[in-house]
């Protein structure tokens, strides 16, 4: 009895020291995190020296069968190996991936280096007689060393990663699950496990035979189990670490996953996976493209290069977010030169620096040719610059106000810019002998109640009114809804609203917008231009439309985060209605009056929509032009009103003055704030005005 209680006191000593040390090299851990690079780097060299001396005396040790006492033999074969292991580690990178990095490469690293290390020495050593130093040394003083610094690294990575971060008591600690129990899968939590924020508790997978495994000391559970294993665990992030799946399959996961209120992310695209670079910095948020499941088509036939490739193509309004987009994929199919046009200054330098970089990789001999001009395409005199400088072969005029609430504040300007932008540029084109001209319209442009759809259709109208004529160019308008990213899209406004800890805003929980990814609006805009033939309108497959108030609720649900509404008062993000902004729609639509027919391309339609005469046409453009050019914002409406009839007009619009009718002044007052004004800029004339 004796004897077992003071075996326990021995064993809760030695337990009591070994927490002791275990605690200091946690300590000197958490430390040393803080230190120079160069620091740590020296630290570890100074290690390996030790564990250079410590092999090399084992190795006698074992050789000689006793504890070998250092003498000159020693000193000469240390010496040795540290001149051999320093020159080439540092050459091959060694320091460069320690104890917090620590992985199969490292290891696979430190193997390599040490045979290097072996191979002199066997030259020198074993082939060679020396007194003092047995032959066998020169391999098994090596095979030691690898086995001592391989050590040092995995328990240099278990202190610094699994202790400091269990010890740390921090308690906005990750706990992630993986989806996807495959080499993808493994390769990510190995690199989450050294993030000190992050620890992997998981994983899951579709396939019931990996059910119950372990991967890395994880065990592997079956997808079915994925919400029980969140609330069991106190999950707070699912990474989903599936590479080859299809868009469906992708978001019937993710559609599983958004109840659960768990941050979901997914991994970089899959040539970054191929390259190796998974990481928890390269991870992102479930996008809405991810919601959207929409399956990624490929490029049909030679539609993409047919009218680019060796020609010299113009891109007005190429700063955009279309416009920088078509941009891109021009120049992917080597045009002889590409032409950017553009009225904002930083935007134009932003996609100019971008493409110069892309071309700056190729072979001299095969790189298109970049201009880059600053021009107003609305002003006569700087579109007739463009075409004395250049005659391109086709132009993708992307150039327009889109942003529905700001142009229904200023419907001169924006008319201006979008219809007497588009005549000019249309009619230089015919003049000059261009063979295509693309018009990138807008879902809006049926049956508008706003100017910006009202002014888009009116577009769409010049171009199917020049078609009509004789000439050598192909007039062409591609019809499509919202894209994903674009500078007036919803979803970065919900990300940045989310981030900001809410409320997130709807203008009405029964609004319902098409999307489509702005790579492949760009895409199927350049395909649509290619099968042309004069005068349609081409309408691309927005898929189904997609509630707003639902991907709200996605969105907050997918950031690990719940709803706050009256069945959830203690949620953390509010979703609240604004009301419809003024000109906004319910839902959009891509035909006004007719059904659409196949093309060649599956994802592109043909629509029917006929234009008025052209002596109405021409009425129109001269009465707009009369309205901006005397600031009547009515006249302008009625105008755009001939060939809009569901644009909605004010009760003051609708009159028809003798002098124009624009907005209530505005004063500015003494304190800096600003009131409307009780008189008009052009008071209304005294004689009986007529209803339009």
């Amino acid at each position: 009895m004796h004897s077992v209680a003071r075996t326990g006191e021995i064993g809760t000593a030695l337990e009591r020291r070994l927490s002791g040390c275990v605690d200091f090299a946690v300590g000197l851990a958490a430390g040393s995190i803080a230190w120079p690079r160069r620091i740590k780097r020296l630290a570890v060299m100074t290690l390996d020296l030790c564990l250079i001396a410590l092999a090399v005396w084992v190795a006698f040790s074992l050789r000689l069968g006793e504890f070998h006492t250092p003498g000159t033999g020693f000193a000469i074969l240390t010496v040795a190996m540290t001149g051999l292991w320093f020159p080439i580690a540092l050459r091959r990178g060694t320091y460069r991936s320690i104890f917090r990095f620590a992985g199969r490469g490292a290891i696979v690293s430190l193997l390599v280096s040490t045979i290097l290390v072996t191979l002199p020495l066997i030259a020198g050593f074993m082939l060679v007689a020396h007194d003092g130093i047995p032959r066998t040394l020169a391999i098994l003083a090596p095979l030691v060393f690898f086995m001592a610094v391989t050590l040092s690294r995995i328990v240099g990575r278990y202190v610094m990663v699994d202790l400091l971060s269990a010890r740390s008591g921090d308690v906005n600690i990750k706990r992630v699950v993986i989806y996807g129990a495959g080499a993808t899968g493994q390769r990510l939590a190995a690199s989450l496990a050294a993030e000190a924020g992050m620890r992997v508790v998981g994983f899951v997978d579709d396939d019931p035979a990996k059910d119950g495994h372990f991967l890395d000391g994880a065990r592997v559970h079956h997808s079915s189990q994925t919400s029980a294993l969140v609330e069991r665990l106190g999950v707070t992030d699912i990474v989903i670490a599936i590479t080859a799946i299809s868009s469906a399959r992708r978001k019937h996961i993710i559609a599983a996953l958004e109840p659960m209120s768990v941050n979901v992310q997914t991994l970089p695209p899959m040539r970054e996976v191929i390259d190796g670079r998974i990481s928890a910095a390269t991870l992102r948020p479930v996008a809405i493209e991810d919601l959207l499941g929409r399956a990624v088509v490929p490029e049909h036939g030679d539609l993409l290069s047919r009218e680019i490739t060796g020609k010299l193509v113009m891109v007005t309004g190429a700063g955009g977010s279309i416009g920088s987009e078509i941009c891109r994929q021009i120049l992917a199919q080597r045009p002889a030169a590409l032409v950017l046009v553009e009225a904002n200054e930083f935007a134009l330098f932003s996609i100019g620096c971008e493409l110069e970089a892309g071309l700056a990789t190729l072979d001299p001999g095969s790189r298109p040719t970049l201009y880059q001009r600053l021009a107003d395409v609305s002003l006569p005199g700087a579109v007739e610059r463009l075409f004395a400088e250049f005659t391109p072969y086709a132009i993708f005029h992307a150039a327009a106000y889109k942003h529905v609430p700001l142009v229904e504040e200023n419907v001169l300007e924006a008319v201006r810019n979008n219809v007497l932008a588009t005549r000019l540029m249309a009619d230089a084109a015919q003049r000059h002998g261009v063979r295509r001209f693309v018009l990138i319209s807008t879902d809006k442009a049926v049956r508008p109640p706003n100017v910006m759809g009202a002014s888009k259709r009116l577009c769409e109208v010049v171009l199917q009114d020049l078609s009509r004529r004789c000439g050598a160019a192909t007039f062409a308008i591609v019809r499509f809804g919202n894209v994903l990213g674009s500078s007036g899209s919803v979803v970065p406004t919900f990300q940045r609203q989310i981030e900001a800890g809410g409320p997130v805003t709807v203008t009405d929980r029964e609004v319902t917008r098409y999307f489509m990814t702005i790579f492949e609006a760009a895409q199927l805009v350049i395909q649509a231009g290619a099968m042309a033939r004069g005068g349609e309108i081409f309408l691309l497959d927005m898929g189904e439309p997609v509630r707003i108030w639902d991907l709200a609720h996605s969105m907050v649900r997918l950031s690990g985060l719940s709803v706050r509404d009256a069945s959830n008062p203690a949620g953390d993000i509010a979703i609240i209605e604004s009301g419809l902004r003024p000109g906004e729609k319910l839902f959009e639509e891509l035909l006004i009056d007719a059904a659409a027919a196949e093309t060649e391309h599956p994802r592109i339609m043909q629509g029917a929509d006929s234009a008025p005469p052209a002596a109405m046409v021409a009425q129109v453009l001269s009465q707009i032009e009369t309205a901006i050019a005397r600031d009547d914002v009515g006249a302008c409406k009625r105008a755009l009103r001939s060939v809009a009839p569901s644009l909605r007009l004010s009760a003051q619009e609708k009159v028809v003055r003798s002098r124009p009718y624009s907005r209530p002044m505005v004063k500015r007052l003494e304190s800096g704030s600003v009131r409307k004004a009780e008189q008009r800029i052009f008071p209304a004339p005294s004689q009986q005005p007529t209803q339009a």
